[in-house]
């Protein structure tokens, strides 16, 4: 049984790093700014942004010391880096900012996937002298940007690490001891173990959610279709209001994963289609039951307990 670990804040103020630089400050890396500031958990904390508009909203918001256009002076001094890009970007942005990196700099990030992320990051940072460490905190919105940045996003959320066997075992530490510090619940999986168990309870959701809301909205319908689509419709399909770059990015990188999942769900509502065909209410009820009691027993669980 994996052991989810939670550290208490009180009276923690010494800085866990020295500079600190979040390469892509959108909700994640803005959240991450703020909680990083707030906490004193760097000296100093340096943003890498893509558009001159989202260096200025960062600066309104205070989410950061510095945010710069530039990767490689916005990493050159840091001694974490935390990758919050799309998952597509990742490596470029690396390999742009390589010749900049210090030597026992420690990189993670914060990506939905892990396998591919872990396989093409890892050899090219411990090739600078780096140290890389896949991370996946459970946390975020379909809101995006950093105008939509807090402090507290990632306090309860459980933040996934996923080592390898070539992972320094110090960089490990001090990678977990972020996400601890931020609030966060501490996992450890494989990398490929991480990406089988999203694919169900985060990726699969995405493309149902998206297919809902394609499929109910489609502008051929009557116009009272969307009028009728009320808050169980809203709350099913809040999701798909995500970033469509994002999601493109995490349903291609594990749609191996996603996949086999989509096809044990169609089968499942394969089976639904035929209790309905023979108006069985007895199977009918006990669909609805089912699915109450396993929701109504998770939402009571609190994620400080182990996964069953």
């Amino acid at each position: 049984m994996v052991k989810l670990a939670s550290r208490v804040m009180a009276g923690f103020n010494l800085p866990v790093f020295r500079n600190g630089t979040i390469v892509g400050v959108g909700l994640l890396g803005g959240s991450l700014g703020l909680a990083l500031k707030k906490r004193r958990l760097a000296r100093t904390v340096t943003g890498f942004a893509r558009r001159a508009a989202t260096v200025a909203e960062a600066r309104k918001l205070a989410a950061l010391d510095e945010c710069l256009l530039d990767v490689r002076a916005a990493v050159k001094h840091a001694d974490l880096i935390v990758l919050c890009t799309p998952l597509a970007q990742m490596k470029l942005l690396v390999k742009q900012m390589l010749p900049a990196l210090k030597r026992g700099v420690i990189v993670t990030d914060v990506g939905s996937v892990k396998a591919s992320v872990v396989r093409e990051l890892e050899s090219l940072v411990s090739k600078a002298g780096g140290h890389f460490v896949g991370s996946h905190p459970m946390a975020g919105s379909e809101k995006a940007g950093v105008a939509w940045a807090r402090a507290d996003l990632y306090e309860g959320a459980v933040c996934v690490v996923t080592p390898t066997r070539r992972t320094n075992k110090s960089a490990l530490r001090k990678v977990e001891q972020l996400w601890k510090s931020v609030g966060g619940h501490v996992l450890r999986l494989t990398p490929e173990k991480h990406d089988a168990l999203v694919s169900w309870s985060s990726h699969l959701p995405h493309i149902v959610a998206a297919t809902l809301a394609s499929v109910v909205l489609e502008p051929k319908r009557p116009k009272a279709q969307a009028i009728l689509c009320a808050n169980g419709f809203r709350d099913t399909t809040r999701i798909a209001s995500g970033s469509p770059e994002i999601w493109r990015d995490i349903a291609v990188a594990n749609r191996k994963q996603l996949r086999a999942a989509l096809n044990e769900f169609v089968r499942e509502l394969g089976r639904v289609q035929k209790i309905l065909r023979n108006g069985d209410a007895v199977e009918i009820s006990k669909l609805f039951e089912t699915a109450k009691a396993r929701r109504d027993r998770w939402c009571s669980r609190s994620t400080s307990l182990s996964p069953e």
